[in-house]
């Protein structure tokens, strides 16, 4: 029987079958189970137009108030700015130093996610590819530290970073790491730690025992064998933990802004110099729209071009193989 003869006897048995009284749910949803493609296609657009609506459109809106002049904010519409001021994007630069929030924020994180990436390199072998006893609760109570609030820690490293180090007076004017970078990536690093530890572990525990011991048969030692064969054949899982980990210190102000007194020269972090443009009788906002942004940029580059990367590492360290 030929495909056309097959699909004319479809049509006559559903001619056949008897009308049912189906209200539109019924009616859809059996519309639905019998072409399973159109059920995908519906559920593939509705999934795309609420990611737009819930994440793209509020940048969108952001950019709608930047362009929009200070005097007729009051006019901006959900599609439409109430004008048009590309001069917001210059006068973030030309009214604050921005530019130095942003390159706080930027290095800071660069140092960080290097921290926690070599320390996290290092836990993860070790957890990942070594046997010993305890393991499991060593493994444990590093990652319970990832489950108390940053706010949590606060108090004690405020007091230790406020503290005058005799040790530290040459390195620091009054021998403390207060309005020092060191004050908010250690912290920091030691935070957003057991996350890549737990990634790592997952990509090198997965790694095959013979191409390691092949490495050291060769003279390589353990820690040669990490990074030359484990760390390159892992480099979806490193670069998952190392944008992960850039972003959130980027993005990080709870501990930017209470271990700084909010100058840029005292390593204040880009939120900071978003809140400046609040002023205590008059807020900026077409001004905190441009810097919003423009911060914003740095993180969305990063993103598109580590984007197969972030995806492999987030799908491929999901299941052991």
């Amino acid at each position: 029987m030929s495909e056309k003869d097959q699909a004319d006897l479809a049509a006559m048995e559903r001619t056949d079958e008897p009308d049912l009284d189906r209200g539109i749910v019924e009616a859809w949803a059996a519309k639905m189970i019998s072409n399973p493609d159109r059920a995908y296609r519906a559920t593939f657009y509705v999934a795309t137009i609420f990611f737009l609506v819930t994440t793209l459109f509020p940048f969108y809106w952001l950019l709608m108030v930047a362009l929009t002049p200070r005097n007729r904010l009051s006019s901006v519409g959900v599609l439409t700015p109430g004008g048009f001021n590309p001069g917001a994007f210059v006068e973030i630069f030309t009214r604050l130093p921005f530019h130095r929030y942003i390159f706080n924020s930027f290095l800071i994180a660069v140092v960080a996610t290097v921290i926690v990436l070599l320390v996290a390199s290092l836990a993860g072998y070790v957890f990942g590819r070594l046997r010993f006893r305890a393991k499991n609760v060593l493994l444990l109570s590093v990652l319970v530290t990832s489950f108390f609030p940053p706010a949590a820690f606060f108090v004690p490293l405020n007091r230790l970073f406020n503290r005058n180090i005799d040790i530290l007076r040459p390195l620091m004017q009054d021998g403390s790491l207060y309005n020092t970078p060191y004050a908010i990536f250690i912290p920091l690093s030691a935070l957003y730690l057991p996350l890549s530890i737990f990634i790592l572990m997952t990509f090198y525990s997965q790694i095959p025992d013979g191409l390691e011991d092949a490495a050291r048969v060769e003279g390589t030692t353990r820690l040669g064998a990490l990074f030359r064969i484990i760390v390159p054949l892992s480099a979806p899982g490193v670069a998952t933990a190392g944008v992960l980990t850039f972003i959130t210190v980027y993005n990080e102000y709870f501990f930017s802004s209470l271990m700084t007194d909010g100058r840029p020269q005292s390593w204040a972090p880009m939120l900071e110099g978003i809140l400046r443009f609040q002023g205590e009788f008059e807020v900026l906002f077409n001004l905190m729209a441009a810097a919003s942004i423009v911060a914003v940029l740095p993180v969305a580059i990063l993103v598109i071009v580590a984007q197969e990367k972030i995806v492999s590492g987030l799908t491929a360290g999901a299941v052991k193989e």
